[in-house]
């Protein structure tokens, strides 16, 4: 099957390792429950470019497509979605000024004449998600409590990521826009975890 534009739900999980950040990309099927792996992300640790490769399976053999900084990571860096072959499917950035209180992105499909801004859903989790990171030896453990990323154009939703309950960082993405990329859909949905404290 493979990762197929008609497919409109994933599951995304995290799998930590001593040098790497993983992500594993499932399909959802029609009951929710995890399907297929369709991509598997690797994200070294300390770069000082940010980039990460999603490839087919766990083995890295074959490149899907990857999303890299624009420059050395700084608060406004820009991350450029390309296929394997190297063409440019998008791009996304984190407002960090509006991200303060209330995570909030900018996510452009190559072509597309207007851009996607996310917003993080509830500002109550938000805040108590800021407070959580400053909070003695609590701040190693990781957040539990669900949260939820709205992504629209021209106030048409277009896709939304929803973390579920857990300590486990476990993530559901729905796509909204029959047309919007998929690989620029789940690299901005793997973004919102890989990057979140940039």
């Amino acid at each position: 099957m493979g990762l197929e534009q008609a497919q409109q739900q994933f599951h995304i999980s995290q799998k930590i390792t001593p040098m790497a950040n993983r992500y594993v990309v499932h399909t959802a099927g029609p009951d929710g429950a995890e399907g297929e792996m369709v991509a598997f992300a690797h994200q070294k640790r300390m770069a000082l470019k940010e980039r990460i490769t999603f490839y087919t399976d766990e083995s890295q053999k074959q490149v899907l497509f990857t999303f890299q900084a624009r420059q050395v990571v700084d608060l406004g860096a820009t991350y450029d979605v390309r296929a394997a072959s190297g063409s440019q499917v998008g791009s996304f950035r984190k407002n960090f000024a509006a991200s303060l209180l209330r995570s909030t992105w900018h996510m452009s499909e190559e072509g597309a004449a207007a851009e996607t801004t996310g917003v993080e859903r509830n500002m109550t989790v938000a805040v108590l998600r800021r407070v959580w990171d400053i909070i003695p030896f609590v701040d190693i453990l990781p957040f539990a409590w669900p949260y939820h990323f709205d992504f629209a154009r021209s106030d048409r939703p277009v896709m939304s990521v929803r973390k579920r309950l857990g300590l486990r960082d476990r993530y559901v993405l729905t796509i909204h826009d029959e047309h919007l990329d998929r690989r620029l859909a789940i690299a901005q949905a793997v973004a919102l975890d890989a990057l979140q404290s940039r």
